[in-house]
């Protein structure tokens, strides 16, 4: 009772105190997590809007070219439409099924990741870098052609001239350009500086999606990825089907409006 009233504590427990002692609230964080983001959400939603805000970029760079062709394909229709008869229609066309096929495989590589299915995803991104291949492999064919048929405008490449052999009347040899009404060399010539342009770098683009993808197999097969951390193969998905957009404008633009255009002009 003295004790009590005197202010009497009893001494605290020092063992209780040294069990708790270091414990934590804060939870587990994934090893991909930056150190500057507070969660793995944060730093999605951060890669995602620096991949749209990066496409947008891209995209008025390549509104320049398109616009360039707007442009031009309505001050020579006629040399337009020779230069793009003289394209071959089937390769581009299977060029375009290619590049569906590989944003479905791709879409599929995205799912599986989110899913955490390691297999499927690295087989989806394997098949994703080989359509991507079979792209750029097709693309050199049509390259090589225009080569054969001195097609390549100017002087880049050394040593061999824009100077393509012109079709006479009756003349069905498809390697000859055959001139509609009102068109000149010159200026088909303008319509290949846009086309090599335009295509050229789209491949481009293609070559560097396909490294991105190389390197997320890698770290795919290696079980980087799973549902909480997927976002490289989300943000690079982003990447690959805005390139495939994009050719899917050019198709047209270079290998078709050009034939319904012959058809007014002949």
């Amino acid at each position: 009772m003295i004790c009590l009233e005197a202010g009497y504590r009893p001494p605290l427990n020092r063992k209780r105190t040294t069990l708790t002692e270091g414990l934590t609230h804060e939870p587990t964080t994934h090893r991909a997590l930056q150190h500057h983001f507070e969660n793995m959400e944060q730093q999605r939603e951060a890669g995602t809007l620096g991949m749209w805000v990066f496409l947008v970029t891209e995209l008025m760079f390549f509104g320049g070219l398109f616009l360039a062709y707007t442009i031009y394909r309505y001050q020579y229709p006629a040399a337009f439409a020779t230069a793009s008869n003289h394209l071959d229609i089937r390769l581009g066309g299977v060029n375009t099924v290619v590049l569906i096929v590989s944003s479905f495989t791709m879409a599929m590589a995205v799912f599986s990741t989110q899913l955490g299915r390691r297999r499927n995803s690295v087989i989806y991104l394997l098949l994703t870098i080989v359509l991507g291949m079979t792209f750029l492999g097709i693309k050199a064919v049509e390259y090589h052609d225009k080569y054969v048929d001195s097609l390549i405008p100017g002087q880049l490449i050394p040593g061999r001239p824009f100077n393509p052999a012109v079709a006479k009347p009756g003349d069905t040899d498809p390697h000859k350009l055959h001139l509609v009404e009102g068109a000149n060399v010159r200026n088909v010539e303008l319509f290949y500086w846009i086309y090599f342009a335009m295509t050229g770098l789209h491949a481009l683009h293609m070559i560097i999606g396909i490294g991105l993808l190389i390197v997320l197999t890698i770290m795919a097969g290696r079980g980087r990825f799973g549902p909480e951390y997927h976002a490289p193969v989300e943000i690079s998905g982003l990447y690959w089907h805005f390139v495939d957009i994009i050719w899917i404008f050019l198709f047209p633009l270079l290998y078709l409006l050009g034939r319904h255009l012959e058809g007014h002009l002949g």
